[in-house]
């Protein structure tokens, strides 16, 4: 089982080989939704990182593929400028997930 990543910049997939960690950059929502497809039929990939930025050219796919796929699990990265959410985040989707304000 690998791990393998889906990235808008050359920067983070640098990062990410230094670690070990094979993957692709992709810009265009249409190569995005590629890739996410190949990387979703491979099954020697058990974990894919994609980077915000390509999350957000088309959430409700990735949502969608999070929910459907068990496997690979799919996990968001921040790039090399930080997150694009706001730093109340996961305090926010707790309570929204589970009804508990922290």
């Amino acid at each position: 089982m690998k791990f393998y990543l889906l990235s808008d910049n050359i920067d983070t997939q640098t990062g990410m080989r230094l670690a070990g960690i094979e993957g692709e950059v992709v810009h265009e929502k249409e190569e995005f939704c590629e890739a996410m497809e190949r990387a979703l039929s491979d099954k020697d990939i058990a974990l894919l990182l994609v980077t915000e930025k390509l999350v957000n050219l088309c959430p409700e796919y990735v949502a969608e593929k999070k929910v459907s796929n068990r496997v690979p699990l799919i996990v968001e990265l921040p790039d090399r400028h930080g997150s694009q959410r706001p730093d109340d985040y996961i305090l926010e989707y707790v309570k929204d997930a589970v009804g508990v304000k922290l």
